[in-house]
């Protein structure tokens, strides 16, 4: 099952959706959000499943709204070897963990703003997990058992940001760069999230490619180690890591510029695209 959090277009007020086929179906009398889906059990995710005679819209008469919104954005450093080789780094001895701030997300549709302040607006395909339920302590066994579902994200970066700061908060976390969506596909129709195809595309052109077992670190190990200390709560967001081909490591560097499209495909998943313009 694929929900969504969206707008009628010339409505106001958010609604909570199913995909059927090429029309999404308003479950807001189940759920007014996805937070509240979550909370509400498979009881509620069964009926919405379920929920094919309440109103339908077009695709193309809607506005996504971000998938989910999280607590708490945490992502995933080098979790792809090509990646870590492209950068000169050594790979990883453990989850390298960093935080995308809540300003950041943004919504299937919407655009990614470069900022004044930067001149190397970059690009990161990237699989997400959406927690369903509240997690410390878990085991790599069960790990799996405390996802809601997966989703798309782009870990949009300013390079000279990040770089230049010599961490990552700001470069990662500026508004608009964190676009998540446009659905997430609930884990029971996901029985193995690391055999998924990932494509990255800026303007119709293939920049990444490859697939979800190339990670180092897999979900369960992933879950598991961030909840050793940091509880994880339902709604928040882990975003897994980026293959390689980003932007800065090309030669010669390829950066987001104003009129530009980027899209992020996952198999099973759908396709997360924004344009991007000015702040």
């Amino acid at each position: 099952m694929k929900v969504a959090q969206f707008t009628i277009k010339g409505e106001a007020g958010q609604r909570l959706g199913v995909l059927h086929g090429e029309e999404i179906v308003d479950i807001s009398e189940i759920a007014p959000d996805v937070m509240t889906l979550i909370r509400s059990g498979p009881a509620a995710l069964e009926v919405a499943r379920n929920s094919m005679s309440r109103s339908a819209y077009a695709l193309d008469a809607i506005d996504f709204l971000p998938a989910v919104n999280p607590g708490k954005i945490l992502a995933i450093g080098r979790n792809y070897a090509e990646h870590a080789q492209e950068e000169g780094s050594d790979l990883p001895k453990e989850p390298l963990v960093f935080n995308k701030l809540t300003n950041a997300l943004s919504a299937h549709g919407a655009l990614i703003r470069i900022p004044f302040i930067s001149d190397q607006v970059d690009f990161e395909a990237e699989l997400a997990v959406v927690i369903g339920v509240r997690a410390k302590l878990v085991p790599e066994d069960q790990a799996l058992e405390c996802v809601f579902g997966y989703t798309l994200i782009n870990d949009v970066s300013a390079r000279d940001l990040q770089f230049g700061d010599g961490q990552w908060v700001r470069g990662k976390g500026l508004d608009t760069f964190a676009p998540l969506g446009p659905f997430i596909t609930t884990r029971e129709d996901i029985p193995d999230p690391h055999v998924l195809r990932i494509e990255g595309r800026l303007n119709g052109e293939v920049m990444q490619s490859s697939t979800t077992g190339n990670m180092i670190f897999k979900i369960p190990r992933l879950i598991s180690y961030i909840s050793q200390g940091i509880t994880l709560e339902p709604g928040d967001v882990i975003a897994t890591g980026t293959p390689d081909g980003v932007g800065v490591f090309r030669k010669p560097p390829v950066f987001l510029k104003r009129g530009d499209v980027f899209e992020v495909s996952i198999e099973n998943l759908g396709t997360l695209r924004n344009p991007v313009g000015g702040a």
